[in-house]
């Protein structure tokens, strides 16, 4: 790790060890309730300090979790931090179960039975707290969960109809075992879905440009955030095809960019723009640590992991945010469809979109046709004078 890292780490250990009374009791496990009272006696502390005798405090959020994450850290370390017994989760073994069917005989992806795995032990949790016992569950009340997820969390139809999906598939599972009546997976409501039914909205060009300006300089969190950027807006790559990049995709002498694309990982050559390929040639002889791992973007601090996709969408959710644009989302797909968008605007054509995309089916780049307003107004403007 760095010097200026350890000494973060160094005085924070020192606050901690103070502010918990940790010598007083040598070997005593300490609660999280208590980092968390210490965290707030470390944050009024700090203000009296500060500000002796004025109403003005300091914006204490950031002090408390980072006291709160160097405290869970160390004790951790030293093993005295007690954590809580969690009982096994209801249905556990169930689930378990499904996934393996999910794996063995239907050929799922990890990232897929990872997803529906979540979404399951929601749902059955959701039952446990409701008093209700899935051998018992009805239609009714599978619906009244779903339609509580509308109402009550405000979930998008397009997630109401996922959930709806895999529980309908875990229940099928289940009956066919006789964990459940039957009948009841037919009975499930979920919302229609049309195709082509939304817009691919993303910010303009302009504000992609803002985004990169915004990443100019040396700092070494912009030298990399940069590159990885510039990839998702000029590829128009999604944000796992990024974090899966290795050192060896970078074909540097014959400028040549392969991506992994789908479950068989086949890759896609692309080539290699000049902007971009300097942009990831900074990051790798300047900021990159030196480690073992083959991935190219990771984190900034030690043990510097390979950077995960909800890391990744956290970084573009930041810098969104920090332009200050309205967006239905602020994912890395925003970027997709912004490049699709340029591109769209530049005049190609929906099959070269698509093959840029990487998009197997032209119907997933159909969509995008709605954005072209100026085509769309042509089209509307067609005279029938001579035809009639």
């Amino acid at each position: 790790m760095k010097c200026s890292s350890l000494r973060q780490i160094a005085i924070y250990t020192l606050i901690i060890a103070e502010t918990l009374r940790l010598a007083e009791r040598p070997g005593a496990l300490v609660t999280r309730a208590e980092i968390e009272a210490g965290a707030d006696r470390y944050v009024r502390l700090l203000n009296r300090r500060r500000h002796p005798g004025r109403s003005k405090t300091l914006k204490g959020s950031h002090l408390r979790n980072t006291f709160r994450w160097h405290a869970t850290r160390w004790l951790k370390f030293l093993g005295r931090l007690l954590t809580p017994t969690i009982g096994p989760r209801p249905y556990a073994n169930l689930v378990t179960e499904f996934r393996d069917y999910l794996l063995r005989e239907r050929g799922l992806a990890p990232s897929t039975i990872a997803v529906r795995g979540r979404t399951l032990q929601a749902f059955l949790d959701e039952i446990d707290e409701a008093g209700l016992s899935l051998k018992r569950l009805t239609v009714t009340q599978v619906n009244d969960l779903l339609v509580k997820g509308v109402q009550e969390d405000n979930y998008a139809r397009h997630t109401i109809k996922t959930w709806a999906t895999a529980i309908r598939v875990f229940l099928r599972f289940a009956e066919r075992r006789g964990h459940c009546r039957r009948g009841i997976p037919d009975g499930i409501k979920s919302p229609h879905l049309y195709r082509h039914e939304g817009l691919p909205l993303g910010p303009s060009w302009d504000d992609v440009k803002r985004l990169l300006a915004a990443t100019e300089g040396d700092c070494p969190i912009n030298i990399r955030d940069r590159a990885m950027l510039m990839l998702l807006a000029v590829y128009g790559l999604r944000g796992g095809e990024v974090t899966a990049l290795r050192l060896e995709d970078f074909d540097w002498k014959q400028e040549v960019l392969r991506v992994p694309h789908g479950k068989r990982m086949k890759p896609r050559a692309y080539p290699l723009c000049r902007s971009v390929g300097d942009a990831v040639l900074r990051y790798l002889r300047e900021v990159r640590p030196r480690t073992h791992h083959r991935r190219i973007f990771l984190i900034t601090v030690a043990p510097f992991n390979p950077l995960t996709d909800s890391a990744l969408r956290s970084v573009v959710s930041f810098r969104l945010h920090a332009l200050g644009l309205t967006l239905p989302h602020y994912g890395t797909h925003m970027l997709r469809h912004a490049c699709a968008s340029h591109l769209l605007s530049q005049g190609h054509s929906l099959k070269e979109i698509g093959d840029h995309l990487g998009h197997q089916s032209p119907q997933s780049t159909r969509v995008y046709a709605k954005v072209d307003l100026v085509a769309l107004r042509s089209v509307g403007d067609f005279g029938l004078e001579g035809v009639l």
